[in-house]
């Protein structure tokens, strides 16, 4: 059997319909509209002298029908900023009604209807909705949060019939839940066609989340005095709805229904639908009440379907890393995978997986003969051309015609493409899945003579058998997909990274050698070096030991601190791999514990190093050392006179500079500066191409260096 449906002329028909100037409003309220400036009476629908007895109405202010309090507020609405509505309630003699306005760009539209016989307190609604809410929190799955949603609309509207209808891809809907009374017709798991529901009055359940008729067997109410223009009651409550959905409602035996929007990531989810099989009002504290528990069932809708796709993911991941990592281990490469096609077959939960690999085909599960599936493999070439996803398809004989013989073994397709040349691929197939979808009725619009569509005219089950169709593939199955043909991609990446490594290394074997000979010299000369400064130190100790003048002895101090400078260097230098630079920070540190260490052991406490982190080329470490080796030696002479005092060396970065500072507290001065260190102070200096100041250090002397990085 099969189900052709309305014409695409029909449905276009259908779908323009203006429902939103309808001209009129359903007449168990009073529709008024004022001018936005003067809030005076333009027009008006419904029974204006009947509910609010008032007949002469036309021009009158607001306040004369509606009375002065609404009428003030309506104003302060009016003039608000916000662009904000307003809602209010009216008495007129015994009755209550619901006053609610919204504003045009010079109109005010404002809505009377009849409110609760007996006021729900604000409390009173909170209480239910936090109930409500509490019950869809605890709900452990969809189908049960379905359930629940279903229980707790009918109990907060009091209809007969309330059914949670989901809209699908092809915006056909169904029942995915329902709570009714005994007597009623269920449409639980039925299907409803999507021209049930033409396009704009989807569009008019994303802006307007609820709608009620409270009788469809209604009369509407016309606006009067006609407007010169069609007036847009897209935001109104009232709006008269489509004589061809009346007639739709009177076909299924409703009298009154009411449709809630359930509204998740900005689009139209799906609706909570309300029957009534005699008339029954909806009013404004019920209709809002409705909204916010729509909204916290659409929030959890989000979080269980996340939470449902994340499970899925996760499993997936864990079964697509057990697969890379058996893979990454095997030394045959590709030609693992062939190893592992049941794992490939139970990640996207597949009746079949095939692996393309050249012109071999490698196949585990059911699948059509090898013949058919080079026909899937060109059609996985052609689908991924253009784009580094994923192909997928649940219904392959409607997209590929030439599979339609193979329909039971191949009806449903996912595929990735890793490398086209030398080619490896991986498809999965899916069996048909033979389904048997109830609908609510023949899903046909029947048409009159002239070709205008009418309402269906039975909701009598009625079934049909869809062939050709597979188990959709999931969005986490084809993500699960995407993700093996990445880490398929980086596992080829990482093998040809490694053969070209190899001959690499095969490569530089010979120029390692001559490396290590080079290594091997130079910590030959190095050791020759630090002999000689090891001699020529010991040297002059021995001379000092002989000379009991201090003033004879100095000269040779300062020599050693110098030769200190020199052999820290180089001892830092040879002490790792690193030939080329030299941590100055740290350099300074060790220097400064050497220089201390040929004094007087009081100055270990009153030597500072406070330097920034910064790699210098190790020839101009030698030269910086040099020099502060010579400040250190003239702060201990000229400051201190020998005694420990406080001494500071810092180093600072600016920008590609360096500048660094020896600052005592002493009664040092600056003055000629005459003697070999000084002039050997400034030839380093000068060969660095830096600069040298000395500053008042309030008390003593700061001399600053300031020298390139580089």
């Amino acid at each position: 059997m099969s189900y052709l449906g309305p014409t695409p002329e029909q449905i276009a028909s259908c779908d323009q319909e203006p429902i939103h100037i309808p001209g009129a409003i359903q007449p168990h309220g009073v529709l008024l509209v004022l001018d936005r400036d003067t809030l005076e009476i333009r027009h008006a629908a419904g029974d204006v002298a009947g509910l609010l007895g008032v007949d002469d109405w036309i021009g009158a202010a607001a306040g004369a029908v509606l009375g002065d309090d609404i009428a003030r507020r309506i104003a302060a609405a009016t003039a608000s900023t916000s662009g904000g509505g307003f809602v209010g309630a009216l008495r007129v003699g015994e009755r209550t009604f619901d006053v609610s306005a919204t504003f045009q760009a010079d109109k005010v539209l404002v809505e009377i209807e009849p409110g609760l016989d007996q006021a729900l307190t604000g409390s009173q609604i909170l209480a239910q909705l936090e109930a409500a809410a509490a019950a869809f929190e605890r709900c452990p799955g969809l189908k049960t949060l379905y359930d629940r949603a279903a229980t707790e609309f009918r109990r907060l509207t009091g209809y007969d019939r309330v059914m949670i209808y989901r809209f699908g891809e092809d915006d056909a809907g169904e029942v995915m839940a329902e709570a009714r009374a005994p007597q009623v017709q269920s449409f639980l798991n039925h299907r409803f066609p999507a021209s049930d529901i033409p396009v704009q009055a989807r569009a008019l359940y994303l802006r307007n989340l609820v709608r009620a008729i409270p009788d469809a067997t209604y009369v509407p109410a016309p606006l009067l005095p006609p407007p010169a223009t069609e007036l847009d009651m897209s935001d109104c409550a009232l709006r008269s709805v489509s004589p061809v959905h009346l007639q739709y409602l009177r076909n299924m035996g409703v009298t009154a229904s009411a449709s809630v929007s359930i509204v998740k990531d900005g689009k139209l989810w799906g609706l909570v639908a309300c029957h009534h099989e005699t008339p029954r009002l909806l009013p404004y504290d019920i209709r809002a009440a409705c909204r916010a528990l729509a909204g916290g069932l659409a929030r959890q809708i989000k979080a269980k379907e996340d939470a449902e796709t994340y499970h899925e993911r996760l499993r997936l991941r864990s079964l697509g890393d057990d697969v890379i990592h058996a893979l990454s281990r095997a030394d045959n490469g590709d030609l693992a995978l062939e190893e592992h096609l049941r794992d490939l077959q139970r990640l996207a939960d597949a009746d079949g997986v095939a692996v393309f690999r050249d012109d071999r085909i490698a196949v585990a599960g059911k699948l059509p003969a090898h013949l058919t599936l080079a026909l899937l493999r060109d059609w996985l070439l052609e689908a991924t051309k253009d784009a580094d996803g994923a192909a997928a398809t649940d219904q392959a004989p409607a997209d590929i015609p030439d599979v339609a013989p193979f329909r039971a073994l191949a009806s449903g397709l996912m595929g990735v493409v890793v490398e086209r040349s030398p080619l490896l691929a991986v498809l999965w197939t899916r069996a048909e899945q033979v389904e048997t979808v109830r609908w609510a009725g023949e899903p046909v619009k029947a048409t009159t003579l002239d070709g205008v569509l009418t309402p269906r005219a039975s909701f009598d089950a009625w079934t049909q058998t869809v062939r050709g169709r597979s188990r959709p593939w999931t969005a986490a199955q084809t993500s699960a997909a995407l993700r093996l043909r990445d880490e398929l991609i980086d596992l080829r990446r990482a093998r040809r990274t490694a053969e070209l490594n190899a001959n690499l290394r095969a490569t530089l074997q010979d120029k390692d050698d001559l490396l290590r000979q080079k290594d091997f010299l130079l910590r030959e000369v190095n050791h020759r070096v630090q002999n000689s400064l090891a001699l020529a130190a010991s040297f002059l100790t021995i001379q000092m030991k002989s000379i009991d003048d201090p003033v004879a002895r100095g000269p040779l101090e300062e020599a050693s601190r110098r030769l200190t400078a020199v052999g820290l260097v180089h001892r830092r230098l040879y002490r790792g791999d690193q030939l080329e630079t030299v941590a100055l920070d740290r350099y300074l540190a060790e220097l400064a514990e050497e220089m201390v260490g040929t004094l007087d052991e009081a100055w270990a406490e009153q030597l500072r190093v406070d330097a920034a982190p910064v790699t210098v080329p190790t020839d101009k470490a030698v030269i910086i050392g040099l020099v502060v080796t010579e400040l250190f030696i003239n702060a201990v002479k000229y400051a201190y006179r020998g005694q420990p005092g406080r001494l500071d060396i810092g180093l600072v970065e600016d920008g590609d500079r360096l500048l660094l500072s020896v600052a005592d507290q002493g009664g040092g001065k600056q003055g000629p500066r005459v003697g070999f260190g000084s002039k050997m102070m400034d030839a380093l200096v000068r060969q660095m191409g830096g600069v040298l100041t000395y500053h008042d250090n309030a008390p003593g002397l700061r001399a600053e260096l300031s020298v390139g990085r580089f």
